[in-house]
């Protein structure tokens, strides 16, 4: 993972100053499965201070908390776990300002027993502050406000559907998520086999 800081597109004819991991908002999905070893090299080509945090399991020292110096390089190495959904994200301070301007992604760990098969969606929820006055002025899913109007998801009839579901919107303190007329099961933070709820709207904090 790098980090640079450039501008990006998030919206038609909306361009957005952003920090990004690999030169895009949100970084790269990374996925693993349960107990794999994990390497992951880390170059920071911005002009401030940038790290990489996971959420999940592992040792204390590779937490991905510690500042890496413009130019500088880190390696985090770990065991991927617990099974399911962890976002990672720039741990530098302030930690606000680093994720409002981009700097986060998704690590998906898969069990060892593997989930069914399924049409696999990835979504993570991302908020621009456009001019600068600390609210959000644009809102998207993968990063492109009304991408998906446009070309919407296409999934096969009759098949199992798994979406992988992150709110990453720094600055508001809640978002929601809803499928009209199609309840589905929650499977919170991925980290169970078995469903925690039935519904068709998710508030996400």
């Amino acid at each position: 993972l790098w980090v640079n800081e450039q501008r990006v597109q998030v919206a038609r004819d909306t361009d957005f100053e952003a920090w990004t991991y690999n030169g895009s908002v949100p970084g790269p999905v990374i996925r693993a499965g349960q107990g794999e070893r994990l390497r992951i090299r880390f170059r920071n080509f911005g002009h401030h201070p940038h790290n990489v945090h996971f959420h999940g399991r592992h040792d204390v020292s590779q937490d991905g908390w510690q500042p890496v110096a413009p130019g500088g390089s880190e390696t985090y190495e770990f065991e991927a776990g617990p099974y399911g959904l962890h976002p990672y994200h720039c741990h530098a301070l302030p930690v606000s300002e680093h994720i409002a301007r981009g700097l986060y992604g998704c690590l998906i760990v898969d069990p060892p027993e593997p989930r069914p098969p399924a049409c696999e969606v990835v979504l993570l929820l991302c908020g621009f502050d456009l001019d600068g006055d600390g609210q959000n002025e644009a809102y998207a899913w993968n990063g492109v406000a009304g991408f998906f109007s446009r070309f919407p998801i296409k999934v096969p009839v009759g098949e199992l559907v798994r979406v992988y579901l992150v709110n990453m919107v720094s600055g508001d303190p809640v978002a929601s998520f809803h499928l009209h007329a199609a309840p589905f099961d929650v499977y919170r933070s991925g980290t169970r086999l078995v469903p925690d709820a039935h519904t068709d709207v998710l508030t996400l904090a």
